[in-house]
C-alpha cells in the first residue's frame, strides 16, 4: 500500500505553469510567423505594382529596384507563412527553420528601412519577437518530449 503513494499514475502528467506559458508561446509565434508572413506578401505586392506608396531613395547603399525588393519579400513571407504551419504541428525543425527565416525576414527589412521606415521597423521587431518566442521554450519541450518516449508515453 505504501509503494501505491509514492508511485506516480500512469498516464497523468502534472501540468507545470513554466511549460504551459512556453507552450504558449510557441502558439503565439506560430501565429506571429503567419501573421508576419502576410504583411510581408502584401508588402511585396505592393512593391511588384509599383505603386506611390514607397519613399525614393538616392545613393542607398543597398539598392536595388522596387520589383527586386517585392520579390525579396513576397517570397520571405511566403516561406514565413509555411514555416508558421509547420511549427503547429509541432516539429522540431520548424523551429529551427522558423528561427532563421524570422532572422532573415528582419535582415530584409532592416535593408528595407529607406523605403517605407516605419512598417519596416513593426516587421522587423515582429520578427525578432518571432525568433525570441521559438527560442524560449525549446530546450524544456524538446526535453520532456525525449522524457516521455524514453518512459514509453508519446
Amino acid at each position: 500500500m505504501a509503494s501505491d503513494i509514492n508511485r506516480p499514475e500512469s498516464g497523468v502528467v502534472g501540468t507545470n505553469p513554466e511549460i504551459a506559458f512556453r507552450s504558449g508561446l510557441t502558439v503565439l509565434a506560430a501565429v506571429l510567423m503567419i501573421v508576419g508572413g502576410a504583411m510581408a506578401i502584401f508588402e511585396g505586392i505592393a512593391a511588384i505594382a509599383k505603386g506611390g506608396l514607397f519613399l525614393p531613395t538616392r545613393h542607398y547603399v543597398f539598392e536595388f529596384n522596387l520589383t527586386g525588393w517585392g520579390w525579396i519579400h513576397l517570397i520571405l513571407g511566403i516561406v514565413l507563412v509555411l514555416a508558421g504551419c509547420a511549427v503547429f504541428s509541432g516539429a522540431v525543425w520548424a523551429r529551427f527553420f522558423g528561427v532563421a527565416i524570422a532572422g532573415l525576414g528582419a535582415i530584409a527589412n532592416f535593408l528595407w528601412v529607406p523605403y517605407y521606415p516605419v512598417w519596416a521597423t513593426v516587421l522587423i521587431a515582429l520578427n525578432l519577437l518571432i525568433a525570441w518566442a521559438l527560442c524560449a521554450g525549446m530546450h524544456d519541450e524538446v526535453e520532456r518530449d525525449h522524457g516521455a518516449r524514453y518512459r514509453g508515453r508519446h
